[in-house]
């Protein structure tokens, strides 16, 4: 646990001096946000926002990491690796968006990446996490076998585009991750101690590095917040967002309790299928379900602020891995 919160104090601490240097040299070089005209009017008179802030996230992340989990890496390595990965898709979508095409990377090259990213962290959890998938609540586990393989490709692709997604409106991606994060830490704390005690020592010494690895995310997201709270002075961009998507499917993943992301990541959850229920339904039928997608966006034109958005998602998110941390205790 003093790992875990060294981890955090230290990440959010070098956000926070890094966006004293990076966004002015940010705006420097010209790396601004460009705000899409389908998107919400208000959000027109961000562009010009400086972007690509999700590099000081990565910084936070890669020292809180290192610092307090050297002697406990087996798992906070390969989960800061696929971070950085996720990262650097981001980056790249990111650098070609504003100083390229204005559209970024193509769906395809951006799937095929991700896709890429995906199977190696299948791989590896297949062989390192396990193939159990574990039901916390109810204390059973079962065996998917080579069923894990395609599941965990679905859970990391589906965790970097939702968090890719709900990276929206100021404040709202670090502020619900920041939660989850938090949430997540403390799950490894207990499965650390839990493993240890089994006399699983490696395992036990695994889910103490990936405590500390959570405990850097939430600080790197807290870090973020001082500079990316409504009226945001700097965006994350896609090299935060993917790069904080590939750390939630990390830790959903190692944990082995997948299904928990469910409960305790419903806010991501939500963002993705209002996605898919507007596009389902507009195809079909012609007709849009909300106002607009995804779903905080929807709120937006209903006329909820953007911090009340922000708060309610936070609200909501604490609440949810509060139920989640319920299968543990």
């Amino acid at each position: 646990m003093q790992k875990m919160i060294l981890a955090t104090l230290l990440s959010a601490a070098v956000v926070i001096v890094l966006g004293l240097f990076v966004i002015p040299m940010l705006r420097k070089l010209k790396l601004s946000q460009k705000e899409r005209k389908e998107g919400p009017q208000s959000h027109l008179a961000k562009a010009g926002t400086p972007s690509m802030g999700g590099i000081m996230i990565l910084a936070g992340v890669i020292t809180g990491t290192l610092a307090f989990s050297l002697d406990s890496i087996v798992y906070a390595l390969p989960s800061l690796a696929i971070t950085l990965a996720c990262g650097i898709i981001g980056f790249i979508d990111d650098y070609v968006k504003i100083k390229g095409s204005g559209k970024g990377l193509r769906a395809y090259q951006k799937t095929l990446a991700q896709l890429l990213v995906a199977i190696a962290v299948a791989l590896y959890g297949s062989r390192y996490f396990g193939t159990t998938i574990e039901f916390a609540f109810f204390d059973v586990s079962y065996d998917l076998g080579w069923l894990y393989i395609p599941m965990a490709v679905v859970v990391v692709l589906a965790c970097v585009n939702s968090v890719n997604l709900i990276d929206g409106v100021d404040g709202l991606s670090s502020s619900v991750t920041l939660i989850y994060s938090l949430a997540m830490g403390l799950i490894f704390v207990v499965l650390s101690r839990v493993q240890g005690d089994s006399g699983l020592v490696m395992q036990g010494q695994g889910y103490e590095g990936m405590a500390v690895f959570a405990g850097a995310i939430a600080g790197g997201c807290l870090g973020f917040l001082r500079y990316n709270a409504y009226p945001a002075k700097v965006m994350m961009g896609d090299t935060g967002s993917l790069a904080l998507g590939g750390a939630v499917a990390m830790m959903a993943l190692s944990s082995r309790a997948v299904l928990l992301l469910i409960i305790m990541g419903g806010c991501y959850v939500a963002t993705s299928l209002s996605v898919i229920l507007q596009v389902g339904s507009y195809k079909l039928r012609h007709k849009r379900i909300f106002k607009m997608a995804p779903l905080h966006h929807h709120f937006e034109l209903m006329g909820v602020s953007e911090p009340k958005v922000v708060a309610g998602y936070a609200i909501v998110t604490a609440v949810l891995c509060l139920v989640g941390l319920l299968a543990y205790v």
